[in-house]
Order: C-alpha cells, then structure tokens, then sequence
C-alpha cells in the first residue's frame, strides 16, 4: 500500500527539488572554486569547518557549498573529524555543523596541486 503524504510533505518535497535544481545549474567553475577553497584549508589547517571556506567564498548561493562538501567526503578526499561547531551563518541561528580534515587522498591531491604552484612560479 501507498503512504499518502501529507500538504507539508508534498511542499517540502517540492522546495528541496527546487533546492536540488538550484544546485544542479551552478557552473563547473562554482563547483571548483569551493574544491580549490577546501583544498586550501586542507592544506594549511589539520581541521576546517564550512564557516571557514564560506568566509573567503561569493555567495554562490544556498545548498551548493554542502553539496560540494558532500561530494568531497563521498569520494574520499575529506573526512568528518567527529567535531562539530556552530554555524556562523546568520540564517542557520548556530545549527551544528562538521569539522573536516583531508584525508590521505586529499593530502595527495593538495601536494599535487601544491608541487605545480611551485613549478610555475619558478619557470
């Protein structure tokens, strides 16, 4: 049998596919802006936090600096810590939210990234 879902259900359900939609249309450049920015933190920071990468980031708008966070852990190039901290964004009134390190694969591709920094700016 179908559960029937509820006025509120069918709302939340229909404002999280426009959330996702939303998301879905920023450009590869927004999503790799915020991979550089964890990159960057990753590389000078054992732990960071999105209130740190939302700091130095334009306002690319809501869900998408999750998304990308998401997909970072979901690949394994950052890790939860177990930590949490409150949030700093005003609209979130200090909700929790995870502290992140690289992992060893993150480790490796900021090293990378790092390594053809120094090479360009030698040649």
């Amino acid at each position: 049998m179908t559960k029937r879902l509820s006025v509120a259900e069918r709302l939340a359900s229909t404002e999280k596919d426009a959330l996702l939609d939303d998301i879905a249309r920023h450009s590869e450049w927004d999503r790799f802006l915020v991979e550089q920015a964890v990159l960057h933190f990753g590389e000078r920071y054992i732990t960071f936090s999105c209130n740190q990468i939302r700091e130095q980031l334009p306002d690319l708008g809501p869900g998408l600096l999750g998304a990308v966070i998401n997909s970072l852990r979901t690949t394994g190039i950052i890790a939860h810590t177990g930590q949490m901290v409150p949030s700093t964004q005003e609209n979130t009134h200090g909700h929790r939210i995870a502290v992140w390190t690289l992992t060893g694969k993150g480790r490796l591709i900021a090293a990378r990234r790092h390594a053809a920094r120094t090479r360009k700016a030698v040649a």
